[in-house]
């Protein structure tokens, strides 16, 4: 039985991984089928090549899986990516015919992860354990020749040569008795171990010893980029010795991290604080922010080994180190790392809270268009923009919640937009911007426990594993009424902050329950506001400079009735008013197919990047599927009066596709956009157990239900979302709940 490399814990069947922690390692994989590789893992692969539809990967010789474009985090065409490079992906699974489908991964290098393994078939050990487990299953002429390999690999190596000596003259005697060999073997493999690891000085040294690898076989490269120059401290006592405090240089003047990419080979002191730790294979890296910026911090007793056990999240500390970048992004080596007390600890907690409030808050709102209607609710806004700027200069994750719809998208777009630019700025790692933003569309407008369950084992897992901070969450679009007090309560107990935008619907009791909340209805300010058009002029107080990019949003987030100031302001920034519909329309499609998924580069193209053609494509397609299930719902509608009012009730289970575009809510809005003629004019769409309203008049979904439910008491009608007009029932009582919300809305008329 083998134990876990994380968290100790045994493992059935000599595994060194157990269940909760296989996707915070990576794999070399050595074995020779498709078959032996495990869903879910993470396996360290080289570019083999491109096609049209992804990326060839090869994982070991003869193994070769596809990334496919859809699987990527970015265009196929943005990638850099070449044949050879060494890249990291996730085996999403194997098919019959052996074909290996693999997933994206936003790590990107050995640091990322919480550590290496080796997996050789269905065997799995450290990679320093490679000369002990791969040599006892191989036969003895193997071992032989490999150990004679190694003589010549490691002559360089005083320690390693005697290791290979010693286990070369064992084989040599082993011919009688090969239990005596393996035996022998090991013990002379554990007595060098840690002095092997003591002297490693780079990646092939802390397990290039490879028993089971023939003579031409090349070293296997198992340590981070980061190991490569932090390795080398494990000589120095300060490293490695944790009863003794490190002794920094005095001569060294402070820097601030905003520099350092100006500063790559340059020795320098950085004091700051620790906003993240996470260990991996090799060093143990420390992410420090001081006023200017944050930056990865190396530090190297051993590989898989915790450097500075007792420095954790929020401690203030003084580095001593050199300035290196791995694959773009500055990271510096620590030589010597010190917990600050005292004045010095407070000095920098100064600096850093001096630099938040300075930054913060934005200076002033400046409205998209003037617009009038926001002004007035500039003091929530600004509160919005301040909480959510801070959260990126403290290094704190930020989840955008919105719904699937074209109004949704557009108000997470904008924000996604401000937002990533503050991130690149403040962090020196080059895919900082996916490990600190995440936009999560919800295919219902109500923030549900379902929802909030998702969001609060998410951030629970991330602060777990990864040592991260609770995120700020910014519902936008959403959350904002008592249907989703249950999800907001659950984030509640743990203390998250959570901000609220909302142009269409508010309750008074939401304030209570969230840091802020921003709303017209709320303030009693009347306008004629979307959510988007609120939310863009939001994105602009967050960030100022990406203001020109956010001029088209407001008229795209409005399916009618689009203000006049912001179809002039599309119109000035470029987009007249069919290519603000084809916009409309293509989000609206988009937002509908895989709606989990947050199409970062999908929609960033289609609302900034297009040059029209895309847009247009998708929008034609949108035309024609909307179109055929409007003629099939019109010839189904059943059309009634009732005390003056005209209904038209669509039976949604019998004559729409209910799992196919469109989706019954922006079926009904067609649908009864085209038919209300000016009179009091109602469209009911009842389905199993849920109906929707649409009305010419305000009518209150909220007053339709209570009443519907003093009409048919045993249906137990209930509001399940004012944003689309959405009550739900029981279904053995669907005729009953038909006739009470046609005599309640009548009635509300």
């Amino acid at each position: 039985m083998g134990s876990c490399i994380i968290c100790g814990v045994d493992v059935d069947g000599g595994g060194r991984i157990c269940d909760p922690h296989q996707e915070d390692v990576v794999f070399d994989y050595r074995g020779n089928s498709p078959d032996q590789l495990v869903s879910d893992r993470f396996y360290r692969g080289v570019v083999d090549g491109y096609a049209e539809f992804g990326v060839f990967v090869d994982l070991a010789p003869g193994v070769t899986g596809l990334l496919h474009r859809s699987e990527l985090d970015r265009r196929l065409d943005s990638l850099d990516w070449e044949p050879g490079d060494e890249v990291f992906v996730q085996v999403k699974g194997v098919r019959d015919n052996g074909n290996i489908d693999l997933a994206w991964s936003i790590r990107q290098a050995d640091r990322e992860f919480r550590g290496v393994l080796v997996q050789d078939g269905d065997t799995e050990f450290l990679p320093e354990e490679d000369g002990d487990d791969a040599g006892e299953e191989a036969t003895e002429d193997d071992r032989a020749t490999d150990e004679t390999t190694e003589d010549v690999v490691d002559e360089t190596t005083e320690n390693e040569g005697a290791v290979d000596e010693t286990t070369e003259d064992v084989a040599d005697e082993t011919t009688e008795n090969e239990g005596a060999v393996d035996e022998t073997t090991e013990d002379a493999a554990d007595e060098t171990e840690g002095d092997a690891a003591d002297d490693a000085t780079g990646p092939d040294e802390t397990g290039d010893a490879d028993e089971g690898e023939s003579v031409d076989a090349e070293p296997v490269e198992d340590a981070t980029d980061a190991e490569e120059s932090a390795s080398s401290e494990s000589e120095s006592p300060d490293a490695t010795d944790d009863d003794e405090p490190d002794e920094l240089d005095g001569d060294r003047e402070r820097v601030e991290i905003g520099t350092l990419s100006e500063a790559v080979g340059d020795a320098v002191r950085i004091d700051g604080e620790v906003v993240g730790v996470r260990q991996t294979g090799g060093p143990t890296v420390f992410e420090v922010r001081d006023e200017t910026g944050v930056v990865d911090v190396a530090a190297f007793v051993e590989p898989g080994v915790r450097a500075y056990p007792d420095v954790e999240v929020g401690d203030a500390v003084r580095i001593d180190g050199e300035v290196e970048s791995h694959r773009g992004d500055v990271q510096v080596e620590s030589e010597a790392l010190v917990l600050l007390e005292g004045e010095d600890a407070e000095s920098v907690r100064r600096r850093l809270a001096e630099a938040l409030t300075d930054e913060a808050r934005p200076e002033g709102l400046q409205p998209l268009a003037g617009d009038e209607t926001v002004a007035q609710l500039a003091d929530g806004l600004l509160d919005a923009a301040e909480a959510v700027r801070r959260a990126v200069l403290e290094s704190r994750p930020i989840v955008v919640r919105h719904p699937a719809t074209a109004d949704g998208y557009v108000a997470g777009a904008a924000i996604e937009r401000a937002v990533l630019p503050l991130i690149r700025d403040e962090h020196a790692k080059s895919d900082a911007e996916y490990h600190y933003f995440t936009r999560r569309p919800l295919d219902d407008p109500v923030y549900g426990m379902d929802a909030a369950t998702n969001d609060a084992t998410r951030m629970l897992q991330d602060r777990d594993r990864h040592d991260e901070k609770l995120p700020l969450f910014l519902l936008v679009g959403t959350g904002s009424t008592v249907e989703s007090a249950d999800g907001i309560d659950l984030l509640s107990v743990y203390g998250v902050d959570a901000v609220v935008v909302d142009a269409e619907v508010a309750d008074p009791e939401t304030r209570e329950a969230v840091d802020t909340l921003v709303s017209p209805e709320i303030e009693s300010v009347e306008g004629d506001l979307s959510t988007g058009a609120l939310v863009a002029s939001l994105a602009s107080a967050i960030n100022d400079e990406i203001r020109a990019d956010l001029r088209h949003l407001p008229a795209v987030s409005y399916w009618a009735e689009t203000p006049d100031r912001y179809v002039d302001l599309a119109r000035d920034a470029g987009y007249d008013v069919e290519r603000v519909a084809e916009l409309r329309e293509a989000v609206a499609l988009e937002a509908y197919y895989q709606s989990y998924q947050d199409k970062r580069e999908l929609v960033a193209d289609l609302l900034f990047e297009d040059g029209g053609n895309l847009a247009a494509h998708v929008s034609e397609q949108f035309r024609e599927k909307l179109e055929t299930e409007v003629e099939t719902a019109t010839a189904n509608v059943v059309t009634e009066a009732v005390d003056g009012v005209e209904f038209d009730v669509l039976d949604t289970d019998g004559y729409t596709h209910r799992y196919d575009f469109p989706p019954t809510p922006l079926l009904l809005d067609d649908l009864h956009r085209r038919r209300a003629n000016g009179e009091a004019h109602a469209t009911v769409g009842i389905g199993t157990d849920e109906l929707y309203i649409r009305t010419s008049e305000g009518v209150s979904v909220r007053d339709v239900a209570e009443r519907a439910a003093e009409l048919a008491p045993a249906a137990d009608v209930t509001t399940a979302g004012l944003r689309e007009g959405k009550i739900e029932f029981l279904s053995g009582e669907r005729d009953a709940v038909e006739d009470a919300v046609v005599a309640a809305v009548a009635e509300a008329f």
